[in-house]
């Protein structure tokens, strides 16, 4: 398996030198495995490269699955070049439980006036509305869902394929209670043993005193969980838009110090935007 992270800051899309080692494109994931499968993980600005090489590479096919429904990850999906192509087939993967009609809260509503100027009837591919519900197998990947912590509401991943697995839990705040989260201990067992998990890690623990219940965890919650759940190695994602490299190098060194301290089997690192991890 490996997974390509072409979108990991959080909440806006910057750019600037300061951004320049961890990018400022918004949440979007794609995971590959070895029989060619492909799905993809939100659709924040990331997705638009992305949609360039899939027409590149003449796909034909995509497969989308959300965490939820906030803009920075759905505000890339205008720009995606395959729903403008005739043949071309798109696959959204939705949970009603969690966050309604993906077809009707996304595209349905993006593709109008004044928000954007090209509507919903010249999108030229076949879209494609699925609903999902615990688990599901889509191009030789095995997913399973666990209910976020975050405001509105949301859905991480546990994605499986030839033995190894990838779980994805971007804004999820451990650290307060949202209606629908699970519990710490249903997140340590979903996660448990995985190869990797890459968790939201927007906040220091000195900024979350302020911020505690916008959504969001910090560096140190995600270790913990990356360490009650005995994973191998640890992403930290969504990083804030006002974080520059040398912060987020900061927040890394931080939880490295502690998994050294505590003398944990972990690997932890930033997730930087045009990243490839192979499983």
């Amino acid at each position: 398996m490996e997974i390509v992270f072409w979108g990991s800051r959080g909440s806006v899309p910057v750019c600037g030198p300061e951004y320049a080692r961890y990018g400022g494109e918004t949440t979007c994931v794609e995971v590959r495995n070895s029989s060619g499968g492909r799905i993809i993980l939100d659709a924040g600005t990331g997705i638009r490269r992305l949609g360039t090489l899939l027409l590149q590479e003449e796909s034909a096919q995509a497969d989308i699955f959300f965490t939820h429904t906030h803009w920075d990850h759905i505000m890339g999906l205008p720009f995606f070049q395959p729903l403008y192509q005739p043949g071309f087939s798109i696959n959204l993967y939705g949970q009603p439980r969690l966050q309604g009609d993906i077809h009707k809260l996304v595209f349905k509503e993006l593709f109008r006036p004044p928000h954007f100027p090209v509507q919903y009837s010249r999108v030229m591919s076949d879209v494609n509305y699925q609903e999902f519900q615990g688990r599901l197998e889509v191009q030789g990947f095995c997913l399973e869902t666990i209910s976020l912590s975050h405001p509105n509401l949301g859905q991480g991943f546990r994605i499986s394929s030839s033995g190894r697995t990838f779980v994805f839990l971007t804004d999820n705040e451990l650290g307060h209670f949202h209606r629908g989260r699970a519990s710490f201990e249903e997140y340590v067992r979903f996660a448990r043993d995985a190869d990797l998990l890459v968790h939201d890690s927007e906040f220091t623990p000195a900024e979350y005193r302020k911020k505690k219940g916008w959504g969001h965890s910090t560096c140190m919650q995600a270790m913990e969980l990356a360490a009650a759940s005995r994973v191998k190695r640890l992403g930290l994602f969504h990083h804030n838009q006002d974080r520059n490299d040398e912060g987020v190098d900061l927040m890394v060194q931080q939880c490295v110090e502690e998994i050294t301290g505590k003398q944990l089997a972990l690997e932890c690192f930033g997730v930087f935007q045009g990243q490839a991890v192979r499983l």
